[in-house]
C-alpha cells in the first residue's frame, strides 16, 4: 500500500481482526516435501564437495574403476544438490513443474550417494522423498507463474555468486591434498578458470585435480543452462484488462460505481479481472510474488460479489498463489471473510470530505485559509475542469509535466492509482491545475503550468483523488490550493464527496498523541514517527487532517498471518517501493509512463520546506 502523501491513499493502527475458522489452509505434504527437499539439497550438496562425506571400504574401490567414477560423482551430486534447493520453494507451492524436476533429479541424487559417498541411509532418503513426491502427485497441480526475462539476468547473478562462493569452498575442502600455499587470490582465480571448465592456478595431489574440476565445471555449466533455459523459454506474461473486459467493468461501474471510492481503478490496464457467474460482479487484480493481491471491494451488484470471490479463490488455488486484498471496506472485509475463511486486519483510514460540510471559515480552518489566500495573492490562479472540456494540446502538456515532474525513478500506486491522465476512455475523469502567468513562461515547455491534481469518478456524484504533482520551483501549498479549489468547484460539476488520501495507521497517531495513551501505543506511534522519515506516514495523516474529513476504515484481507511479510512485500513492489527489473541498459526501450500513482503530499511539502 503506498505510504506517499501525494497521491497514493495510505495507513491506520491494526485495531481489530477477525478470524473464521474455516476456508483454506496450506496443505502439509507440500510443505513436508519442500523441507525434506532442502536436507536432501544440502546433504547432496555436502557430500559432493567435503571428503570427510564419502570415506569408506566401497569408497577405496570405486576410486581404481575405469571412468573416474568419484569426480563425476561428486558432480552429479553437487549438480543435483543445488538444484534440489532451487526447487524445494516451487514443491512447497505445489507446482507440477517442480515436482516433475524433483521426481527426476532425486533418483540422480540418490545414484551419486551411493556410488560417490557410498551412503545407504543418504540413498534411502532420496528415494523415500521421491516415494512421497510420487505418491502425492495429485497435491503438485500448481500452475506457472507469469514469468519474463528479466528472471534470466537475476538467476545468472544470483546462481553465479553463489556457485563462486561454493566454489571457494570445494578448492578450499581439500588442504592436505593442496600443493603449496595458494593465496585467496590464486583460489577465487582457479574457481573462475573452473566454472568456465580451464584448469586453474591451484595444484592437488592425487586425482583431487579431476573432483574440484568436475564440480567447478558442473556448477558453471549448472548456471549456463538455467540462465539460457529461463532466457528461451516462452514469456508468460501477467494477464491484462483486454477492451471486452474493460467495458464490462465500465458498464458495472455505471451502475455500482457509486458504493466504492476505489472503484474507478478497477480499470487500471495492468491489473487482469475475474467475473461472477452472472456477469454481475468483478475481482480485480495483479499477481505479485506469487501473491494474488487484489485491492478494494468487488466491482458490481453486492449480492453477486460471492461468486467473483469464488472465481479469484479458485484461480488462487489453481496457480497456488497467496490470496490476498488491500484497502477493502468493512462491508468488502465482512463479505471476503464469511465467503473464504479469510482474516481481516484494519490497515488504515480513507480521508472523505463531505462538499455540503466543507467551508474555509473557523479556527479549525486558518492555516489553510491564510496559506490559500498567499498564494493566490502570489499571482496564481486555479482551473478545476472535466478532461473532456481540455483541449487536447494543453492535455498534452499535462501529460507531459505530471510525468516530468514525478518524485521518483519508478511510477507508485496500485490500488488507489489509475495510471493514466486524459486517456479517451476517462473524458468523465477531473483535473484541477494551478496556473501562474510570469518571465518563466514563455521558456517552459508546461507554459503556465505549476501545479495538476487528478480525480477519477466516485458514482455519479463523487470524485476520488488519483494522484498530485506540482513543479518543484512552485510555492509551497500547490496542493492545499488545488484540493480547496476542486472541493469549492464540486457543486459546480455536480460532485457531493471527494476521497482524498488513505493514511495508514491514523488511530495510533491520532490516539497515541492524546492525554491517557497506554505505554504501548505510545511506543507504536514513536515507532511510526521514526518510519515517517522514509514513508510519510506522519506527514500523510497531518496534510489529510487539515481539511477535517471524516475517516472511513480500510482493511487488508489475508489467509495466515505467516502470509503477511510475503503480502507486504508484494504490496510495496506493486506501489512501487520496491523495483524489481533489468538494469536500465539493458531494457528494450526506455519508459516514461504517464503518472501511475499519486506523488506524496509529503514528498512535496518536503521539497517546499
Amino acid at each position: 500500500m503506498s505510504v506517499t502523501l501525494d497521491g497514493d491513499k495510505s495507513g491506520s493502527v491494526p485495531v481489530r481482526a477477525r478470524t473464521i475458522a474455516r476456508g483454506p489452509r496450506p496443505e502439509s505434504v507440500p510443505a513436508l516435501v519442500g523441507t525434506a527437499c532442502t536436507a536432501v539439497g544440502l546433504i547432496d550438496v555436502a557430500a559432493g564437495v567435503f571428503p570427510r562425506f564419502r570415506h569408506s571400504r566401497m569408497h577405496t574401490l570405486t576410486e581404481v574403476l575405469p571412468g573416474a567414477l568419484g569426480p563425476f560423482a561428486a558432480a552429479l551430486s553437487l549438480s543435483a544438490g543445488v538444484l534440489l534447493l532451487l526447487l524445494a520453494h516451487g514443491l512447497k507451492r505445489h507446482k507440477r513443474r517442480a515436482w516433475r524436476a524433483a521426481v527426476i533429479l532425486l533418483p540422480a541424487g540418490a545414484l551419486a550417494q551411493f556410488s560417490y559417498r557410498h551412503s545407504v541411509l543418504g540413498t534411502l532418503v532420496s528415494l523415500a522423498l521421491c516415494y512421497l513426491l510420487v505418491r502425492h502427485r495429485s497435491e503438485f497441480a500448481a500452475l506457472p507463474d507469469p514469468r519474463s526475462r528479466w528472471r534470466a539476468l537475476a538467476n545468472f547473478v544470483l546462481l553465479g555468486a553463489g556457485s563462486l562462493g561454493l566454489g571457494l569452498v570445494i578448492v578450499s575442502a581439500h588442504p592436505r591434498r593442496l600443493v603449496g600455499s595458494p593465496s585467496i587470490a590464486d583460489r577465487l582465480q582457479h574457481v573462475l578458470y573452473g566454472l568456465v571448465g580451464f584448469e586453474g592456478p591451484v595444484d592437488y595431489s592425487g586425482d583431487t585435480s579431476w573432483t574440484v574440476g568436475c564440480s567447478l565445471g558442473a556448477l558453471g555449466l549448472l548456471t549456463a543452462v538455467t540462465t539460457i533455459y529461463l532466457a528461451f523459454r516462452p514469456e508468460h506474461p501477467a494477464a491484462r484488462l483486454t477492451e471486452d473486459d474493460e467495458a464490462r467493468l465500465r458498464a458495472l461501474l455505471e451502475r455500482h460505481g457509486g458504493r466504492d471510492s476505489l472503484g474507478h481503478f478497477a480499470l487500471r490496464r495492468d491489473k487482469a479481472v475475474v467475473f461472477s457467474p452472472s456477469g454481475k460482479a468483478a475481482v480485480c487484480y495483479r499477481v505479485v510474488s506469487g501473491v494474488m493481491l487484489a485491492s478494494g471491494d468487488p466491482i458490481g451488484d453486492v449480492e453477486a460479489w460471492p461468486g467473483a470471490i469464488e472465481r479469484f479463490m479458485d484461480e488462487a488455488r489453481a496457480h497456488s498463489w497467496a490470496p490476498a486484498v488491500m484497502g477493502c471496506s468493512e462491508t468488502g472485509g465482512e463479505v471476503w471473510t464469511r465467503e473464504t475463511g479469510l482474516t481481516a486486519l484494519e490497515l488504515g483510514d480513507e480521508a472523505v470530505v463531505d462538499v455540503a460540510d466543507f467551508s474555509l471559515a473557523g479556527r479549525a480552518m486558518r492555516n489553510v485559509r491564510q496559506m490559500v489566500k498567499r498564494i493566490e495573492r502570489g499571482g496564481y490562479e486555479t482551473r478545476v475542469r472535466r478532461v473532456a472540456d481540455i483541449g487536447e494540446a494543453e492535455l498534452a502538456r499535462i501529460r507531459r509535466a505530471a510525468a516530468d515532474w514525478r518524485g521518483t525513478d519508478t511510477e507508485r500506486g496500485f490500488s488507489m492509482a489509475l495510471g493514466r491522465i486524459g486517456d479517451t476512455a476517462d473524458r468523465d475523469c477531473f483535473v484541477a491545475t494551478a496556473h501562474k502567468a510570469d518571465e518563466d513562461a514563455a521558456d517552459s515547455p508546461y507554459g503556465d503550468l505549476k501545479a495538476v491534481l487528478h480525480f477519477v469518478p466516485w458514482g455519479t456524484d463523487g470524485m476520488s483523488l488519483d494522484l498530485m504533482r506540482r513543479d518543484r520551483s512552485a510555492d509551497p501549498g500547490m496542493n492545499e490550493l488545488l484540493i480547496v479549489a476542486s472541493l469549492q468547484a464540486a457543486p459546480r460539476l455536480g460532485v457531493s464527496r471527494v476521497s482524498l488520501n488513505f493514511a495508514m495507521f491514523r488511530s495510533a497517531l491520532a490516539r497515541g498523541e492524546k492525554l491517557g495513551a497506554g505505554p504501548v501505543l505510545r511506543v507504536w506511534r514513536g515507532l511510526l514517527i521514526f518510519l515517517s522519515r522514509w514513508f510519510q506516514i506522519e506527514s500523510l495523516y497531518k496534510f489529510n487532517a487539515k481539511f477535517r474529513p471524516r475517516w472511513e476504515p480500510r482493511f487488508v484481507v489475508y489467509r495466515t498471518a505467516r502470509d503477511l511479510p510475503r503480502i507486504s512485500f508484494a504490496a510495496m513492489q506493486a506501489e512501487g517501493f520496491v523495483h524489481l527489473a533489468l538494469p536500465r541498459p539493458l531494457r528494450s526501450a526506455p519508459r516514461r509512463p504517464c503518472a501511475h500513482a499519486r506523488p506524496t503530499a509529503g514528498e512535496q511539502d518536503a521539497r517546499t520546506a
